[in-house]
């Protein structure tokens, strides 16, 4: 199996790294020659990426790139892709995901859709969960190369109905931190302290993994990188898009979403997403 990867940032090297511990030669690009771990064959192009396999898993961060990969200057479009399975890792839009989908099919090739849950740790140790759009053979076909990389393969449905499902997930976390912030502003106008209010938080139903995972960020200690702001706005933008189409409300997300831009804007856009907290606890108060 000759095996293309597109996108070698944080995540996309850590999934390079790991298909390479499992004996898997990667062929890669990225828009930054600069990116990307040891190991990797580099191409020129996305399109000499396809060429040179036979599977290609992208991982990118929004819409606009993901479809300059096909249709921008060396993108796939130019590159005969007849056979070759396409694995959309980034998480986009699911309107995004079924136009491509309807184009490669167009081209005679195949294009999942199948976003992962997990942190840079978890894509080294091959740990992800992996959300997969498509039928049934071909999600049987691209286990092949999810097998070395998740824990759980999850065929969530239909093409599109991965990147639902990431959004879905992506909604929830954004909006937790939303509410958080609020709630921690609430306490402290009252007097309690942010350490006691953390510690409190920890031993209560709403203590979810993510809460315990990011209590020193939180606290204001070192963390690991997980999801920067600038990204999780890009997914609540998605999800404010998604639902307006479908006719769903989505308040929380909307207020989630314009948050994070104001995050942004204050030039913590780099930042892991828990940053959100401590910028709301200390911005908004202000503002009102």
């Amino acid at each position: 199996m000759r095996v293309g990867l597109i996108g070698l940032g944080r995540m996309g090297s850590a999934i390079a790294e790991r298909l390479g511990e499992v004996g898997i030669v990667v062929t890669g690009w990225d828009i930054d020659p600069a990116r990307g771990a040891g190991g990797i064959v580099r191409a020129g192009s996305p399109g000499e990426v396809a060429a040179r396999s036979d599977v290609i898993a992208s991982i990118i961060t929004e819409d606009g790139g993901v479809r300059g990969l096909w249709h921008g200057a060396g993108g796939f479009d130019g590159t005969d892709i007849t056979g070759k399975l396409f694995i959309e890792m980034s998480t986009l839009q699911p309107a995004t995901v079924r136009t491509l989908a309807a184009h490669a099919a167009g081209r005679g090739a195949v294009y999942l859709d199948s976003p992962v849950l997990g942190s840079i740790p978890t894509a080294r140790a091959g740990q992800l969960t992996a959300l997969v759009g498509g039928d049934d053979a071909s999600v049987a076909r691209a286990r092949a190369l999810l097998e070395h990389l998740t824990a759980k393969i999850e065929h969530i449905g239909p093409t599109g109905s991965g990147a639902v499902m990431k959004l879905v997930i992506n909604n929830m976390m954004g909006s937790y931190l939303q509410i958080l912030s609020e709630s921690l502003m609430l306490g402290e106008s009252q007097g309690l302290s942010l350490e006691r209010m953390i510690g409190v938080i920890g031993e209560s139903i709403n203590a979810s993994p993510w809460f315990q995972f990011k209590r020193p960020a939180l606290l204001g200690q070192d963390s690991p990188m997980t999801l920067d702001v600038r990204t999780l706005r890009k997914d609540l933008l998605a999800v404010a898009a998604t639902a307006a189409v479908a006719g769903v409300p989505t308040p929380v997300a909307v207020t989630t979403a314009a948050s994070l831009s104001a995050a942004v804007q204050a030039g913590l856009g780099g930042q892991d997403c828990s940053a959100l907290v401590a910028f709301l606890r200390a911005e908004m108060p202000q503002r009102w």
